[in-house]
């Protein structure tokens, strides 16, 4: 028998990087989501400052995960 996989978008941020914003939508979806087989990080954006630092970091991903029967 074969398995279904479900997949949600999520927004990931950070103030230290764009991989940091990643694995920030990992770990916050893996407390209340088990089985998570994979991320895909859709989009990369981040806030700058009046004066061109980059500030803050987003991580638009896609988290898949098996559906339990």
């Amino acid at each position: 028998m074969g398995s279904v996989v479900k997949v949600i978008e999520l927004v990931g941020e950070s103030d230290q990087s764009w991989e940091a914003a990643v694995q920030t939508a990992v770990k916050e979806a893996a407390k209340t989501v088990r089985g998570i087989t994979g991320v895909e990080v859709l989009n990369w954006t981040g806030q700058v400052s009046p004066e061109g630092d980059i500030t803050g970091y987003r991580a638009d991903v896609q988290i898949a995960f098996r559906v339990e029967n």
